[in-house]
């Protein structure tokens, strides 16, 4: 068959990806594995029916929480006894769960390569997927191969359609979508006003449900993408939406992070203890998307350094950058002062 006609490596993950959300079991180097998160009651009894050893591999910083482990330096992997509940392994995966379902142990530690566990885990962050997954020590005959490289920098997109579309903030706007091929997500490009300029005004805003949609108060989110677009309509300008919900946990993890927030954790620490660094975001697809539209200089609406550090480094050169000031409210300055201390955020 023609290597054109096949699932190309990107497309595998992407297949791959899905089915670990829908609870299947994928093979890795040490064996099957499925993601706790998504493991059914009903396909861990029949694992357990096997009568074969389950593992259990979660994150360093989870492991440490739980006391579970006491080396810094890697992930845990843990060997499960056979009667072990099903809801204390939600709990185990899940650190929002911990007040409901505070005892983990007794746990005995598992011989996993770190190398592995690090693989299999990323795999897991790259699906905005809970880092923690359950294991058999050979691979099943009905799973998916897992692909080595989950590296998030492979980018590979498609401009699939556009409209003129008037926005509340900007009149003269044009809506260009953007389809990823590996994630399989839709990004966009809001074009507003007059092109002309070699450097144009650009915004890359991340995909915010709470915020954009609802008006949350918890965040600046909103108010900045209402700013940036306002900002636009008077010179003209870009603004990217990048489908990178919660700092690119997903819905799913950023509520439960919220949970964690309730709890007396900042943003930052929730994240750690969820198993994901502070921010998972990239911005390789942003330079493309930019790349797309013929613009290699701009103007960067931001107030994170890292922001410009990680699209210079895809390409794009970053001639000024230009600050997106909000006022703090009561129900978001812990969260902007994390910004600030943690992330390095120029507020």
């Amino acid at each position: 068959m023609n290597d054109l006609l096949k699932a190309q490596p990107n497309e595998q993950l992407s297949k791959l990806r899905h089915e670990l959300r829908l609870g299947l079991p994928v093979n890795g180097a040490f064996g099957a594995f499925w993601a706790i998160e998504h493991l059914s009651a009903e396909r861990y009894q029949a694992l357990q029916n096997l009568g074969v050893n389950l593992n259990v591999v979660i994150s360093q910083p989870r492991a440490m929480d739980l006391k579970l482990s006491h080396d810094p330096s890697r992930d845990a992997s843990l060997s499960l006894p056979r009667d072990y509940p099903y809801e204390k392994l939600l709990a185990l995966a899940d650190p929002s769960m911990d007040l409901d379902y505070p005892g983990k142990g007794p746990l005995a530690q598992a011989d996993i390569d770190k190398d592995q566990m690090r693989t299999i885990l990323d795999f897991c962050r790259s699906a905005r997927t809970l880092p923690a997954v359950i294991s058999i020590e050979k691979p099943l005959d009905y799973a998916s191969n897992l692909i080595a490289s989950t590296s998030k920098n492979n980018v590979n997109i498609k401009a699939v359609s556009s409209a003129r579309v008037p926005l509340k903030f900007a009149k003269h706007s044009t809506v260009q979508v953007y389809r990823s091929t590996d994630l399989d997500e839709e990004h966009y490009a809001v074009i507003v006003g007059d092109q002309s300029s070699e450097q144009p005004l650009v915004r890359v805003h991340s995909a915010c449900f709470t915020g954009d949609c609802l008006g949350s108060l918890k965040c600046d989110c909103g108010p900045q993408l209402h700013a940036a677009l306002r900002a636009m309509e008077a010179e003209g300008g870009i603004l990217l939406h990048l489908s990178q919900e919660g700092r690119g946990i997903g819905m799913a993890n950023k509520m439960r992070a919220y949970k964690l927030q309730d709890q007396g954790f900042d943003t930052v620490e929730a994240n750690h203890r969820l198993g994901f660094a502070d921010d998972e975001r990239e911005f390789g697809i942003a330079a493309e998307m930019l790349r797309k539209l013929h613009k290699q200089k701009i103007r960067l609406l931001t107030n994170n350094p890292r922001k410009i550090n990680l699209l210079e480094s895809s390409g794009i050169t970053v001639v000024e950058r230009v600050p997106l000031q909000i006022k703090a409210g009561s129900d978001n300055a812990a969260y902007l002062s994390t910004k600030a201390n943690k992330s390095g955020h120029l507020l």
